[in-house]
């Protein structure tokens, strides 16, 4: 199982890791690094590249981590796990977590990615939908009420841990939870500071 596991991170990590918003910018002739907020995630994305391309990066972050935990254990499986049997769910578990880790500090632009809300929801999708959807809706609501994104994003991380317990009880699902709630908050670390200072932009607005 060892090995299906190693096979499993190593290969979701690498696809996680794959800058979709530095991509789309680059072919657009634009550097989502140094443009906007500077994040090569899709808020950005959709700040400076606008709804075609930012919806693009969303859709390609989101990809990344539904692959990640509900294909990839599968193929690490299938190569070094048993030769029978389905992939477990800590193995997906597993993937789902490495994908995100791979978006935010990704190794082809010197570890430093996204903040993995995207590729998360892909995860929650793959692996717990009916928490995806709660969260959705937290995200959504603060959205409406605010129009600040972070705020809606932290919100929705906030919720995750508590979504996961309400629909599943399956501890290793909730520590999963509770991990994609985590490195959510280690990634908005600027903007939760900046909520606090009551400076974070709304919808619209340049990014400080």
């Amino acid at each position: 199982m060892l090995p299906a596991l190693l096979l499993t991170m190593a290969l979701a990590y690498l696809l996680g890791s794959v800058p979709t918003g530095y991509l789309v910018g680059r072919a657009r002739g634009l550097d989502l690094r140094v443009l906007g907020s500077g994040n090569i995630g899709a808020t950005n994305a959709l700040r400076v590249l606008g709804k075609p391309a930012g919806t693009l990066v969303l859709l390609g972050d989101a990809l990344k981590g539904w692959v990640a935990c509900s294909m990839v254990p599968a193929l690490a499986w299938r190569w070094a796990g048993p030769a029978s049997g389905t992939a477990p769910v800590w193995l997906g578990v597993a993937g789902g977590l490495a994908a995100v880790v791979g978006h935010n500090y990704t190794c082809w632009l010197r570890f430093k990615g996204g903040k993995g809300i995207a590729t998360s929801g892909g995860v929650l999708l793959g692996l717990m939908p009916q928490a995806l959807l709660t969260v959705l809706g937290v995200f959504g609501l603060v959205l409406l009420l605010t129009r600040i994104v972070s705020l809606g994003s932290l919100s929705a991380a906030t919720a995750l841990p508590f979504a996961v317990w309400f629909w599943h009880r399956d501890p290793v699902l909730i520590a999963l939870g509770g991990s994609l709630a985590a490195l959510a908050f280690v990634r908005h670390s600027a903007n939760l500071r900046r909520l606090l200072n009551g400076t974070e932009p709304r919808l619209g607005q340049p990014t400080p």
